[in-house]
C-alpha cells in the first residue's frame, strides 16, 4: 500500500495521475478525510465524478475498492453480513458442531461493510439516497467507530480504519446523523476550463478545436431547464461518439443525430433539437472563434 499524501497539492497530483481532475476544494476534503480518518460524504448531480474519486483513491493508495451499491430494499444481510445457515445445518447433521460453535466466525458470510473492516481498503457506499431511510441507522456505528456489532458473535472492529466514501445524488435528504460523522463536500459540474482539462485527459484523440466546441456546447446545455443535465460522464461519452463519426467540428446535423448520447429523456431531446440547438451552436461559434458548419 502506498503512503498517504503529505499535502493537498500532493493529493491533487496523485489523483491527477490516476486520471481524476480534482478542484482544490475537493482535493482538500479528500486530504483531510485521509489524514483525519473520517468518512468523506459527497453529494452532487449524477455524472459529476463522485464515484470516480473513490476509484481514484483506491488506485493511488494501492488498496482494493470495496463497493456497496445502494438500492431500495437494501438490508443488513446484503450490506454487512449474513449467516451461512446451509453450512451450519450440514455440520449439525454431521455431528461435528458443538453448541457453542453454531455462530463461529467461519459461518459468517461477509458483505461489503464487514469486508471493509477486515481488510484495509476503500469502502464506497454509492448512491446512499437510493436506499431506504432506515438503512442509514445501520451505518452509524461503522462511520463512528469503524466497527459492527453482531448479536450472536460480538463486535468486529477494524484493525485499521478503512477509507470510506459515501455518495448521494440528493434524490432525498440524508439524515444529519450520517452527515455529522463525515466530512462533507458538494461536487458541482466543472467549469469550462476544468471540463476541457478532463476531456483532454480522458479523450486525447479529440482535436483541440472539437474539444473546445464540445465543452462550450455542454456548458450551454447546462444553462437550460432540462430534466437531467448532462454530466462529465456524458461529455466524455459524446466526445468518443463524435470521434467514431470522424467529426472534426460540431455541425447541426451531427448534434441532432447524437443528442441521445448526451440527454436521456425524450422531453429534453425535443426541447434542445432544432432552434435551441442552433442557438447553442451559434454561441459555441462565437465562444470558440471558429466555424461549426
Amino acid at each position: 500500500m502506498a503512503a498517504l499524501p503529505a499535502s493537498i497539492d500532493e493529493t491533487a497530483a496523485q489523483l491527477l495521475a490516476q486520471g481524476y481532475v480534482a478542484q482544490r476544494e475537493l482535493a482538500t476534503a479528500a486530504f483531510l478525510a485521509l489524514r483525519l480518518q473520517r468518512p468523506l460524504f459527497l453529494e452532487g448531480e449524477p455524472g459529476t465524478g463522485k464515484t470516480e474519486i473513490a476509484k481514484a483513491l483506491a488506485a493511488m493508495l494501492g488498496r482494493p475498492l470495496i463497493r456497496l451499491q445502494c438500492y431500495e430494499g437494501l438490508d443488513l444481510a446484503s450490506a454487512a453480513y449474513e449467516w451461512n445457515y446451509a453450512r451450519q445445518m450440514l455440520e449439525i447433521k454431521s455431528g461435528g458442531l458443538a453448541g457453542d460453535e453454531l455462530f463461529a466466525r467461519r459461518f459468517l458470510i461477509a458483505r461489503p461493510l464487514l469486508q471493509a473492516l477486515e481488510q484495509p481498503g476503500v469502502l464506497l457506499i454509492d448512491e446512499l439516497d437510493r436506499a431506504d431511510e432506515p438503512f442509514e441507522a445501520f451505518l452509524l456505528e461503522l462511520l463512528s467507530d469503524f466497527q459492527l456489532s453482531i448479536p450472536e458473535l460480538g463486535v468486529i472492529k477494524a484493525a485499521e480504519p478503512p477509507i470510506v466514501v459515501l455518495t448521494s445524488n440528493r434524490t432525498r435528504e440524508i439524515h444529519d446523523a450520517v452527515k455529522r460523522r463525515c466530512l462533507y463536500h458538494w461536487v458541482d459540474f466543472p467549469d469550462a476550463q476544468r471540463e476541457l482539462q478532463i476531456l483532454r485527459l480522458k479523450v486525447p484523440g479529440a482535436g483541440d478545436a472539437l474539444s473546445r466546441q464540445i465543452v462550450a456546447f455542454i456548458q450551454g446545455l447546462r444553462t437550460l431547464d432540462l430534466y437531467k443535465l448532462p454530466g462529465v460522464a456524458e461529455t466524455i461519452e459524446w466526445s468518443r461518439a463524435l470521434l467514431e463519426l470522424n467529426a472534426l467540428v460540431l455541425d447541426p446535423e451531427t448534434v441532432s443525430n447524437t443528442l441521445g448520447v448526451l440527454l436521456k429523456y425524450q422531453d429534453d431531446i425535443a426541447k434542445v433539437q432544432g432552434s435551441e440547438a442552433a442557438r447553442l451552436l451559434e454561441q459555441v461559434r462565437v465562444a470558440t472563434h471558429g466555424s461549426v458548419g
